[in-house]
């Protein structure tokens, strides 16, 4: 039977995770020599790791093809999914925030406002909570352009330090919801693989709550 396959949202939360598995005491060189590979191994663990995108990370998860994965709660806001979500792992905190120019009123008013954003079924979520109607308008790059140059009346975007908000003259209006870093797994296979999977979450909780 083959290890227990777990994919890896590429970037800052591979590295948290990296981090994570050696303070439980995993063989983590090919993760730190990995070059171009994108499927390695922790073979005193009998885990396999699969580096992909974030939207990525649910789908294998989804299909089956990874039994476990590492994603971020905005990732799982956004796409949706069937799986379970079995642990906050605390790390890659930010959060959701409704943001536009500073010193203005952006709930003042009766005309539709226009929201920027790449994340759209987050942002028609927060507003559908709120009994309200937006245009959503969706952005690839940096959001924060888009109120800058009258596209839109605010943007709904991750905030980590506000930062970038500020340097652009923009503010957080409302925090939208929390987010951080989560471990899912494969509905099927916790079925299937149940002490192996539990084995590996039981490490895991362990090592979070020292």
């Amino acid at each position: 039977m083959r290890p227990i396959r777990i994919a890896l949202t590429k970037g800052r939360l591979e590295k948290d995770t990296i981090k994570l598995f050696e303070k439980l005491g995993f063989d983590c060189e090919q993760l730190h020599n990995k070059g171009r590979k994108l499927i390695l191994q922790i073979p005193d663990a009998n885990l396999e790791i699969v580096l992909a995108k974030a939207a990525d990370v649910i789908t294998y998860i989804e299909h089956g093809v990874c039994d476990m994965g590492v994603v971020g709660k905005d990732t799982i806001l956004e796409y949706g999914g069937t799986f379970f979500e079995v642990a906050d792992l605390g790390f890659g905190r930010c959060k959701f925030a409704l943001a536009g120019k500073k010193g203005e009123d952006f709930y003042a008013g009766y005309a539709e406002k226009t929201i920027a954003t790449k994340y759209p079924n987050v942002t028609h979520q927060f507003f559908e909570s709120k009994g309200m109607d937006v245009k959503i308008v969706k952005i690839e790059g940096s959001v924060e352009l888009a109120p800058l140059l009258g596209l839109s009346d605010a943007i709904v975007d991750i905030v980590e330090t506000g930062s970038t908000l500020k340097e652009n003259g923009l503010e957080v209006y409302e925090d939208v919801t929390a987010i951080s870093a989560r471990l899912i797994v494969n509905t099927v296979s916790l079925k299937l693989r149940k002490a192996e999977i539990e084995t590996v979450i039981n490490y895991i909780e362990k090592a979070l709550a020292e």
